[in-house]
């Protein structure tokens, strides 16, 4: 056993700190989140990531490095190929994934692939294009409920949503839907990382609402991860946000589904007070659906303030024997075009009450130093086949 009893590692989706040296192969070169966010308003104000380092590790035009930062932080680079959430989840926790999940952004969804959805679920398929969620409620949802019809659509992630409205389509009807979708789709030429069923309620434009019954019908990890490690050992590993589906339940013994980020960092908050011996992985999704996606630079910069309030609660809580880290999957520049996903490097903000001291640690060529430290605190090892090295030494 290491020095830490309990290691919370939040993942702020999205929240990327400047392009990757391979951001041009991706159409991302000139990509960098926080920094854009940062340069677009007069005011950012966050004096929690201020005091773990954030400013002092990415320049920021009006918020000052400190002169003594809490904790320990340092870019991490991506070496698995791609720009998803599930990949940069699954290499945070060991795997190197080289082939990347498709995705079907430009054209839709192929023909064979509809065809045998539509014979199997009995229903005409609607929509097949990137949408947001919103747009594509806005557009189809009235059809929906008038004729039965389903809507399928993507976004610039590797997944195939299918909408349904609660009262006419019915909950359970759509995750049979999408159960369907998920076998089909295990076809190599057809996999996408996840399935997501997408209810709504309301009855007409301008009523549309999406509820948070929401379900993702993810891949399973290629292989064993940190978190199968740490479960196998006896040790809690306790899920909140997205993190059960991105794992498709693998490796956790508990999981608290989040209605917002402000929800998962008022979940992480309480967790904090309960006894625990293990780990607790928060993503928070909404810097990445709600604001990175949809191209929204004040939007973002908002939700960076509301956790930074949150962090500064969860902060107090910490005990000696506590370990926070905190990390992102990817980038999502909201001052980028298009509205994918962009290839950059992610923060890493690691801060103790008890540590010794604070700073500059070089940079990690993988985001699986995460789950390599996480690992060598509790005595663990890797699975075999993972990749990553610990900075447990440097953190302590």
């Amino acid at each position: 056993m290491g020095k830490y009893k309990r290691i919370f590692t939040i993942v702020v989706d999205s929240l990327g700190v400047g392009a990757l040296p391979d951001a041009g192969e991706y159409g991302d070169a000139g990509a960098d989140t926080l920094g854009h966010i940062s340069q677009y308003r007069d005011g950012f104000y966050i004096p929690n990531l201020q005091k773990l380092g954030m400013a002092n590790l990415h320049p920021l035009k009006q918020v000052e490095a400190v002169e003594t930062p809490l904790g320990y932080y340092a870019y991490l680079y991506e070496a698995s190929t791609g720009k998803d959430t599930m990949t940069g989840h699954w290499e945070m926790m060991g795997l190197h994934i080289t082939t990347p999940f498709r995705t079907f952004t430009e054209t839709g969804f192929p023909k064979e692939l509809l065809d045998e959805l539509s014979a199997r679920t009995g229903r005409v398929i609607i929509g097949n294009k990137s949408a947001s969620g919103t747009e594509i409620l806005e557009e189809l949802a009235e059809e929906e409920i008038a004729t039965g019809h389903m809507i399928v659509y993507t976004s610039a992630d590797s997944v195939l949503q299918i909408c349904g409205n609660e009262e006419t389509f019915g909950l359970e009807e759509l995750y049979r839907c999408c159960e369907i979708a998920r076998e089909i789709t295990m076809k190599d030429e057809w996999k996408v990382g996840r399935i997501i069923a997408r209810p709504y309620v309301g009855k007409k434009k301008g009523e549309f609402k999406r509820t948070a019954n929401r379900h993702d019908y993810a891949l399973k990890p290629y292989g064993a991860t940190a978190l199968n490690a740490l479960k196998d050992a006896g040790f809690d590993v306790i899920s909140v946000g997205k993190i059960f589906d991105i794992f498709d339940g693998e490796g956790l013994t508990e999981s608290n589904k989040s209605k917002s980020s402000v929800h998962g960092m008022e979940q992480t908050i309480e967790i904090a007070k309960r006894d625990f011996n293990g780990l607790c992985y928060v993503n928070l999704v909404d810097f990445d659906a709600l604001w990175g996606h949809r191209r929204d630079v004040e939007g973002y910069a908002q939700e960076i303030e509301k956790f930074d309030v949150k962090l500064g609660e969860l902060l107090g809580l910490l005990k000696e024997d506590d370990l926070l880290i905190i990390t992102a999957d990817h980038g999502n520049d909201p001052a980028h075009t298009g509205t994918d996903h962009t290839r950059e490097r992610v923060p890493f903000l690691a801060y103790s009450p008890s540590m010794a001291g604070s700073g500059r640690l070089d940079d990690a060529v993988t985001f699986a130093v995460i789950g390599a430290t996480i690992t060598e605190n509790f005595g663990v090892g890797m699975p075999e086949g993972t990749i990553g090295s610990s900075l447990y030494e440097k953190l302590v």
